[in-house]
């Protein structure tokens, strides 16, 4: 006991500004320490045992359930196909399966995985997320396991929570903050239901994380060489922040995003702009004038002139697959079409750009109706929910046991933890309001960042079908949110206070994600107990 007491006092001790500053003015001052007086051993073993924790919650029964779950209908079979023949094959709507007429998707889980067809399948998303199933497919033994499928998107999820907690650390430089911010991702029902299913957002989310990690860095390492440089000689000119290998990396890793999925455009587009904006302020801190022209027309458009490339040529680099294999969909186009699309390019470009028109056309006009389809501007509050498994096992496995006059159900819900999500909401507009209080801070753009490239994009489409599982890619920042008005309450109230709060929050949420873990693992469980869970009708 008196370890763990020692160690939570060490932990608490950390909260507290050195020498009567606040922690954002520790974080402004370009020859501060940038992270907490931690050894980096020490900081980096904290970040890992939390990571490791959420790895648990995402990898132990990753094979269950064992059956192609929601949309791993396209893309595991898609990335299986890709694995061996290059490109995804069709399959046929329908097999004969131990005398019976059966979804392909049957057989498939059960083991007998190469009933696939010769043609092309028409896919309407760019190759990369099904080439990092496929990755997990190839390391891990093959489609006949069925964890294989989910391993790429639960390593995923845990990377996030790496990143998370470091970029964290970075924005509050205080290490309590950091973990909650890992903590809660680790914990929350979206993060873990995303990570336990073969589908695309968890890589685009991971993508764009890592990609705004990179910016922050690169904030960091100008913000140092323009007080440096202003403090050696005022009257010289600034020096060069455009260029930086944090720069080029975040433009790769938003190209892979969009490889992903098309949604990574908003992304790269945000984060640019905010990363420029941040050049101007830092121009304007460190005391040189012409401060808004030096990030426009100096900083921001040299960065353009690089990033902007290595975006595109990233994204289409996850196109290789398509362009080396003359049977892919659409790949012959040109030559039957003679005199069609756009007539100046070569053959093989002209059908891919034809391709990516139709794939344009599909996205912007679906519309089908659908029993989960949710309006892109209720994700924050999880109104309405994705059911990616609904099974009914027969006896009465696992906590059904308990239950036994009960009717038993296994389900996947991906729902988050409403603790989380509303509370974060919530916290999203209060610190708006704080950020607007201390006359700026810039760190606002760190939490606003996935709300402004991930969320309202979607309010363009809002005749579109749609789900709220795709908000998994404003998770990192819904607890960004969180841990920013931790982070103020921690600065202007007492120590009882943060302390209380900070318990309080991590409590809480925690009694809700242990409650609802079953229904986000497909755990057998009585129906009664599954029906308690739901809390709103438009969760059923």
């Amino acid at each position: 006991m008196s370890a763990a007491r020692s160690f939570t006092t060490a932990m608490f001790a950390l909260t507290r500004p050195r020498h009567g500053r606040r922690a954002s003015d520790v974080a402004e001052n370009p020859t501060a320490t940038r992270i907490p007086p931690l050894s980096a051993p020490v900081s980096w073993g904290l970040t890992l045992i939390v990571a490791l924790f959420g790895a648990l919650l995402r990898i132990i029964r990753l094979g269950e359930p064992r059956a192609v779950v929601f949309d791993e209908t396209y893309y595991v079979k898609d990335a299986w196909t890709m694995l061996n023949t290059g490109e995804p094959r069709d399959w046929p709507d329908t097999v004969v399966w131990n005398g019976e007429r059966v979804s392909p998707n049957i057989p498939f889980a059960a083991g007998d995985v190469d009933g696939w067809l010769d043609s092309a399948e028409y896919v309407v998303h760019p190759p990369m997320g099904k080439w990092l199933i496929a990755l997990g497919l190839r390391l891990c033994g093959g489609a006949q396991h069925v964890w294989a499928w989910r391993i790429a998107t639960a390593l995923a999820g845990v990377v996030a929570i790496v990143i998370l907690i470091r970029l964290a650390l970075r924005l509050w430089h205080n290490m309590p903050v950091a973990l909650v911010a890992g903590y809660l991702m680790a914990i929350d029902g979206v993060g873990i239901v995303l990570s336990r299913t073969a589908l695309l957002d968890n890589f685009i989310m991971v993508f764009a994380l890592g990609a705004f990690m990179l910016l922050v860095m690169h904030r960091d390492w100008s913000r140092r060489r323009l007080f440096a440089a202003h403090e050696a000689d005022p009257d010289a000119k600034p020096p060069q922040i455009a260029c930086s290998w944090y720069r080029v990396g975040a433009a790769v890793l938003l190209g892979l995003a969009t490889g992903v999925k098309w949604s990574g455009t908003y992304f790269f587009a945000v984060f640019c702009i905010i990363s420029v904006l941040w050049d101007a302020w830092l121009y304007h801190q460190a005391g040189y004038r012409h401060w808004f022209l030096n990030a426009g027309l100096g900083s921001g458009l040299l960065a353009a002139l690089y990033m902007i490339p290595l975006y595109a040529l990233s994204y289409l680099a996850t196109w290789i697959g398509w362009f080396i294999h003359p049977d892919s969909y659409m790949h012959d186009w040109a030559l039957s079409h003679p005199g069609q699309g756009v007539a100046w390019l070569p053959p093989t470009l002209r059908s891919f750009v034809e391709y990516h028109r139709q794939m344009w056309q599909f996205h912007t006009t679906l519309d089908a109706p659908h029993d989960y389809k949710a309006n892109p501007l209720t994700w924050p509050l999880q109104i309405r929910p994705t059911s990616f498994y609904w099974e009914k096992p027969s006896g009465h496995p696992g906590l059904c046991s308990l239950a036994p006059k009960s009717e038993c159900v296994a389900a996947v819900t991906s729902l988050g933890n409403p603790i989380i999500w509303w509370l974060g909401s919530l916290c999203t507009l209060v610190a708006i309001g704080i950020a607007i209080w201390r006359r700026g801070d810039w760190r606002i753009w760190a939490v606003l960042a996935g709300f402004l490239a991930g969320w309202l994009p979607w309010a363009q489409y809002l005749h579109r079908t749609t789900f709220t599982f795709y908000s998994i890619v404003l998770l990192p920042w819904i607890t960004l949110a969180i841990c920013y008005v931790l982070d103020w309450i921690r600065e202007t109230c007492t120590s009882a206070l943060w302390r209380a709060t900070l318990i309080g929050v991590l409590v809480v949420t925690t009694l809700i994600s242990i409650f609802f873990y079953p229904i986000w693992t497909a755990m057998p469980v009585p129906y009664e107990f599954w029906l308690s869970h739901m809390w709103l009708d438009s969760w059923i």
